[in-house]
């Protein structure tokens, strides 16, 4: 990986690991689990990026390939990396990466990311998890299709299944810290597992909803579409209000957020976020020293 040295080099972007985080990510499970079996659709070249393969594909062309999976297909997962992602990654080295290249899709959730891949001659389309979960429920899940939540509360959910006039929704809301309980790991995987859901909407934030995907993929019987959603559902229903769209083209979407939640936010995008600086620039610089790297970059 492009970014090992980094890895080597930047000792303070790194704390100690989360050795039960490692281990929910990795921990094998059985022999069928084991088996990588992909949808039956023709797969876009990769975006290579910040040691991520995104998916290069617009939101049609992804709404499309979902729909188009059979309900019964083994269970595979979508994840929406934006600047928090990637630094997260990169902090905690290999412990979360599985959860990612483990995904079918990675779709691109900043328009930030996308600047930078430009700037380096990478065309990553922006599909935001958010704006995927509404035109989702907006124009294709129909009335009939089991639904299954992980996360939000019970009014949250009674209003989606109202507004959207769904007749098979199950939903699972763990308790705050769960990912660290493994019993309670246990109970969120067997949920998504036996809902059998033919859409999945993962809503307990980043990295526990990668790392649930994750381990519920490599159960044999599960089956469906996973999505990484984070607040996605809160903004459809209202509960959060997302920044205009004028705001979101500008790229600041972030400073909207900050202006609404400071005392929440105030670390993630000011003092954590603007890592993704030295980040790519140490990737641009190991892509251009690497062997076999040449022309790959846009000088």
């Amino acid at each position: 990986m492009y970014l090992d040295k980094f890895h080597e080099t930047t000792e303070h972007f790194a704390p100690a690991n989360v050795p039960d985080l490692a281990a929910l990510v990795a921990a094998p499970l059985n022999e069928a689990a084991e088996r990588r079996i992909e949808p039956d659709w023709t797969e876009p070249r990769p975006v290579e990026f910040l040691d991520l393969q995104f998916t290069r594909i617009s939101m049609v062309e992804a709404i499309e390939a979902i729909v188009a999976r059979p309900p019964s297909a083994p269970f595979s997962y979508i994840v929406t990396p934006n600047v928090d992602h990637v630094v997260r990654l990169q902090r905690r080295r290999s412990d979360l990466w599985p959860a990612y290249r483990g995904a079918w899709m990675t779709l691109c959730d900043s328009r930030i990311l996308a600047r930078m891949a430009n700037a380096v001659g990478r065309d990553l389309p922006v599909v935001t998890g958010s704006d995927l979960t509404a035109a989702l429920f907006e124009q294709r899940i129909c009335t009939d299709d089991r639904i299954a939540i992980l996360g939000g509360t019970e009014d949250m959910v009674s209003r989606i299944t109202q507004r959207f006039n769904l007749r098979d929704v199950r939903h699972y809301n763990p308790p705050m810290g769960f990912i660290r309980d493994a019993r309670e790991v246990a109970e969120a995987v067997g949920f998504l597992v036996e809902a059998k859901a033919r859409y999945t909407f993962l809503a307990v934030g980043s990295p526990q909803q990668e790392i649930i995907a994750r381990r519920v993929s490599r159960t044999a019987c599960a089956s469906g579409v996973g999505f990484c959603v984070g607040a996605g559902l809160e903004f459809l229903t209202g509960d959060q209000e997302r920044a205009p769209r004028v705001v979101q083209q500008m790229s600041l979407e972030w400073l909207y957020r900050l202006s609404r939640d400071p005392q929440r936010l105030w670390r993630r995008y000011l003092v954590e976020g603007p890592q993704i600086f030295r980040i790519h620039q140490t990737w641009r610089r190991m892509s251009v020293s690497l062997p076999g790297s040449a022309g790959r970059l846009v000088p």
